[in-house]
């Protein structure tokens, strides 16, 4: 991988050392590039026929989206984030008295709200399925408590709030085989190493743009098995999810799209689909190696800090690299590091609730590297972090 030429092709990089990967990635030029241009076009000649003038550019994106997760371009719906996509798939299940979602204490919070409230309306209940030793989802508890009442499995990929890496690919094995669905939301694992449906065996999948993608933000991506489709209602319709009969009835259209709205910001769906392209252009599993590598060279050097704890579970773990400083709260140790050029971020309890109720460590100083980071970069953080610790 040809680092610094990927380093000049990403502005950001020449001003801050930005290990915040894991909040939003920083653009190419190429992603800049295809998200003004439009927004050019759109000016010069007006949205619409902006749109029509770069139709086959804009449908190119299923296809790129597609490759990237090893699914095909009739599962891809479009969404402005992977929040949305997540509820549009969940919200489209139905769900009755009795009924269960086993669901991890890695899931992020936004998830858990949903299950909290679906169970509130219709009488479901929500299981949380125990961490093993290593502190990532327990696939023989999964497997134990999974019956005839169980109607959906849904885990977060990775966390937002550390670098545990779940074993998706078991899970998928699991609910396979007791033909129950699985959702997985993976807004932090997509575009940081590769991520293959057909072998993960999850039934949905989202994600976002604006992370380890380096896409636009108020992007991201809905996949659905179309198998799926069998049971998947969605709550919500208009004229791009369906088509009237000319009558008093309508037909869903074909393939994931009947989960999509029909006003979209084009400018940032080309912005997404040239951040996706690159990402292919690439390589995944090139990506993949050099940001597990960067996490792994971080977390090993604040372990070597006296007065620093790193808290990341699970055996497999990421870039996303979580910790305290002793004598400093988390947010002022983030301030300090902005104040020295260093971006980062800090998780908090509400982001992940079955994970604090499971460990009182929360808020962390979350840092996440990405390909485009160098080990100078991360060199430099630490010895910053060091320094702030040794003048408490």
């Amino acid at each position: 991988m040809d680092v610094e030429t990927l380093r000049q092709d990403t502005p950001g990089t020449a001003n801050r050392i930005h290990l915040n990967n894991a909040g939003a990635g920083l653009m190419s030029r190429q992603t800049l590039r295809a998200v003004t241009s439009h927004l050019e076009l759109e000016a010069a000649i007006g949205g619409y026929e902006a749109a029509g003038q770069e139709r086959d550019r804009i449908d190119s994106t299923y296809g790129h989206i597609a490759r990237l997760v090893g699914g095909r371009a009739h599962e891809i719906a479009l969404s402005d984030n992977s929040t949305h996509a997540w509820n549009t798939a969940f919200y489209s299940m139905t769900f009755k008295p009795g009924d269960r979602i086993l669901t991890g204490r890695a899931e992020y919070g936004s998830n858990v709200l949903a299950y909290l409230q679906t169970a509130r309306r219709t009488g479901a209940e929500v299981v949380v399925v125990p961490n093993d030793e290593s502190g990532q989802l327990d696939t023989t508890a999964l497997a134990d408590l999974i019956d005839d009442r169980t109607k959906l499995v849904g885990i977060t990929h990775v966390p937002t709030s550390g670098g545990l890496v779940n074993p998706a690919a078991e899970i998928g094995r699991i609910t396979r085989a007791a033909g129950v669905p699985f959702l997985l939301d993976a807004t932090q694992s997509v575009g940081q190493f590769p991520v293959d449906v057909a072998e993960l065996g999850c039934d949905m999948l989202t994600a976002t743009g604006r992370k380890f993608l380096r896409g636009p933000r108020g992007t991201g991506f809905l996949w659905v098995r179309p198998e799926a489709l069998a049971y998947l209602e969605p709550r919500v319709i208009e004229i791009a999810a369906a088509t009237w009969d000319g009558k008093r009835s309508f037909t869903w259209n074909d393939g994931a799209r009947r989960f999509e709205t029909w006003e979209v910001s084009y400018a940032s769906v080309l912005g997404l689909s040239a951040a996706v392209q690159q990402c292919l252009d690439i390589g995944m599993d090139e990506i993949g190696r050099r940001t597990l590598a960067l996490g792994t060279y971080l977390r090993d050097k604040l372990d070597a800090v006296p007065a620093v704890t790193t808290y990341d579970l699970g055996r497999r773990r990421c870039a996303i690299v979580t910790c305290k400083a002793e004598n400093m709260t988390t947010a002022d140790v983030a301030t300090a590091l902005a104040g020295h050029g260093i971006n980062v971020s800090t998780t908090d309890p509400v982001q992940t609730q079955f994970d604090a109720e499971d460990r009182d460590v929360h808020p962390l100083v979350r840092l996440s590297p990405h390909y485009y980071n160098t080990e100078a970069e991360i060199d430099r953080a630490v010895e910053v972090l060091t320094e702030l610790t040794s003048a408490c």
